[in-house]
């Protein structure tokens, strides 16, 4: 992109409900201090005759060999003679080339001070405030700059963003807007307006901002999600679906895409889509493909959809990494549990447990096993090597308790049901536990 003056901005990546991270727009900050190294007649101030002598001789070499040039102009400064507010401003700018922030800082602060209507002096201070990730001290620079007159959109686009930055959203779509107006097609400024739009959940703005985005870069796959997630946030979650098999169907989507497509799938109960898509990610990224298809088995297992679950664990088997094999059991397991074919699953859950010993679900799940044929000792054995595991000791508490009442054993109840309230607080235990003391009451 080209300026009609001072700034080189390139693109952003801009966040959409689920979508990216909020990175700004990069400068080219050398090139923006360098390029103001001239001066507007009339409108800012001047040098004295001898400043101005030293730089003409110097003014060549600014950008090439700012070390060189930073040596003759803090000759100058060893004169009693204050230096003027315009030989400041082109020393501060040398300072920033030579990389010395600090010292650059300064000498546009007090060239700013000493003539306050020094437009490009309070624009470069912003610069200096922006690359430097410090928004709320910018915000105040580029703001005095426009007010003064530079109306230049990519000064209004980065008031934008700092105004973003630093919460003031409204303020941020205005100066958006005003950027948008001065440069119509620039896509930072598109980009920083939807981000306003969507976190005033403005979707309907939000969703013609985003198609004209995809209209000027439509290969941007992060431009197709953004419309995807608006379009789940109004509930039109088909049209979401449709958008993104279209960026499939073009090539575009990547794993975020595909990950947000097939969840629409598997919500939508259109499962072979789903398990296809998943089966997709687990290709390009086989870490998050792994857990997404795993994931969905076991809902698909929790449902009673039984068939499909066991189809997308075949898509996995003999392809996982280690942690992806223990979910893989228990899934497996859970699907045998599903079908009542207790001995199956706790086959498998022996097996899990050589691996993971101390794995509370598993151990659970184990117990439960033995718990549905009736075999209460073993099956307390396990829910009592789950209850000494801090993530698995509400539920193997609740479990202690059952078998406890089944044998009749009321206080020990009592004791595993008030464990479990320690834990969390329920009316449905509170009600369990009261019950249980009404019957200890009448057996006592």
């Amino acid at each position: 992109m080209k300026f009609s003056r001072l700034y080189l901005i390139l693109s952003l990546v801009v966040p959409a409900l689920a979508w990216g991270g909020d990175t700004p727009p990069k400068l080219d900050p050398k090139r923006i201090i360098n390029a103001s190294n001239g001066f507007l007649k009339e409108r800012e101030p001047e040098m004295s005759a001898e400043e101005y002598a030293l730089y003409e001789k110097v003014v060549t070499s600014l950008s090439a060999n700012p070390e060189f040039a930073l040596k003759l102009l803090e000759a100058m400064m060893t004169d009693k003679e204050a230096p003027s507010p315009a030989f400041e401003f082109i020393l501060g700018n040398v300072y920033y080339s030579a990389g010395q922030t600090d010292k650059a800082e300064t000498r546009y602060l007090s060239a700013v001070k000493r003539y306050p209507n020094f437009i490009r002096a309070w624009t470069n201070l912003g610069v200096l405030y922006y690359t430097g990730d410090k928004y709320e001290q910018a915000k105040p620079c580029f703001s005095k700059a426009i007010t003064l007159g530079d109306h230049d959109p990519a000064t209004l686009g980065l008031l934008g963003y700092c105004l973003e930055r630093t919460g003031n959203i409204v303020a941020a779509e205005m100066a958006y807007m005003q950027a948008l107006s001065g440069n119509p097609e620039n896509p930072d400024w598109m980009e920083g307006l939807l981000r306003v739009y969507i976190q005033g959940k403005q979707y309907g703005r939000a969703e013609s901002l985003v198609k004209s985005l995809i209209k000027l870069q439509p290969t941007k796959a992060e431009f197709w999600l953004a419309q995807a997630n608006i379009l789940i946030a109004e509930n039109r979650k088909l049209e979401a679906i449709i958008m993104l098999e279209s960026s499939l169907g073009a090539g575009i989507a990547g794993p975020n895409e595909l990950n947000l497509l097939g969840d629409l799938y598997a919500e939508q109960g259109f499962n072979t889509e789903a398990a296809e898509v998943y089966q997709k990610i687990f290709a390009a990224t086989p870490d998050v493909g792994e857990r997404k298809l795993l994931y969905f088995a076991q809902v698909l297992t929790a449902s009673g959809r039984l068939p499909q679950a066991e189809a997308v664990l075949g898509r996995l088997k003999g392809a996982l990494s280690p942690a992806g094999r223990l979910t893989y059991l228990q899934a497996e397991s859970d699907l045998h549990a599903a079908r009542k074919q207790w001995k199956q699953a706790r086959k498998i859950l022996e097996e899990l447990l050589l691996t993971a010993p101390l794995n509370g679900k598993a151990l659970l799940s184990l117990g439960r096993t033995y718990a549905e044929e009736d075999d209460l000792i073993h099956a307390a054995f396990a829910f009592e090597s789950a209850y000494q595991i801090s993530d698995s000791t509400y539920r193997a508490s609740l479990e202690l308790a059952n078998i406890e009442i089944k044998n009749r054993h009321y206080d020990k109840c009592m004791e595993y049901l008030q464990r479990a309230l320690s834990i969390e607080k329920t009316d449905a235990v509170e009600d369990y536990l009261a019950r249980v003391k009404t019957l200890a009451g009448k057996n006592g």
